[in-house]
């Protein structure tokens, strides 16, 4: 999780349009292939590639929004440290990780490339802040991805515990939003949080957007006891859009 400062705290040359359906699992739509098994997904790792090549640093970083990029009163950056929600938060149980953070070692697929961005209001230090992030797979892995996110949020529905180096979370709720209509399949999550001191709820929202073997991730949070009632649909679409212009290309 990206807990606020001060408290607790899709890839194909081409978007595929595969059929979707609605399976009631996380506001998640789409058809999905192999099995999953906590933490990650009982296929392979590694294994026969199957489709296009997945896309490259430089691909996705021509799909991603920009730095200065605006969507609204939200403006698209560049982390100045480093990626975001990296490998260092993890999750008590290990098969609630994927909720916590898709970073390398969070499923059994890592991605081969993946770009971060944060949008939010330059102005507002403490308001709503979005990190983006466009990863690509190889094979089924981002099918997998998609399944080992829906099994963590069966499972842990009822709670869970995040570590990372100075803090501890505590996830008290973990219930399914609704998800976007658009890539092959989403999924997204609403999850309720106790601060640091243990005194005040939290609330952060989390979708995933899976097409072909790209996934657009998207996490809100702010820093307050504020319900800002999920990821804004408009940096949701803006992404979606961009990315499937750069796949047309």
């Amino acid at each position: 999780m990206a807990l606020a400062a001060g408290l607790v705290l899709v890839g194909v040359a081409a978007c595929s349009g595969g059929e979707r359906t609605d399976d009631g699992d996380g506001g998640g739509k789409g058809v999905s292939k192999g099995g999953s098994k906590p933490g990650g997904s009982s296929a392979p790792a590694t294994g026969a590639a199957t489709g296009p090549a997945p896309l490259t640093e430089e691909q996705l970083t021509a799909a991603s929004l920009t730095d200065g990029e605006r969507i609204g009163r939200y403006t698209a950056s560049e982390y100045a440290l480093g990626a975001p929600l990296g490998e260092d938060y993890t999750a008590e149980p290990a098969v609630c990780q994927p909720l916590v953070s898709l970073a390398r070692g969070a499923t059994a697929f890592d991605p081969v490339a993946e770009v971060h961005r944060k949008v939010d209001i330059p102005d507002e230090m403490l308001g709503l802040t979005v990190s983006v992030q466009l990863r690509s797979y190889a094979a089924q892995g981002a099918t997998g991805v998609l399944k080992a996110l829906r099994a963590a949020g069966r499972d842990c529905a009822g709670g869970f515990t995040e570590d990372r180096a100075l803090a501890r979370a505590t996830y008290l709720k973990v219930e399914s939003a609704e998800a976007p209509d658009v890539g092959d399949e989403a999924a997204a999550y609403r999850f309720t949080i106790l601060d640091v001191k243990g005194e005040l709820k939290l609330y952060e929202y989390l979708t995933v957007v899976r097409s072909g073997s790209t996934t657009l991730s998207f996490r809100a949070e702010i820093t307050g006891t504020e319900d800002v009632g999920g990821v804004p649909e408009e940096i949701v679409q803006a992404q979606w859009q961009k990315f499937r212009a750069a796949g047309k290309t």
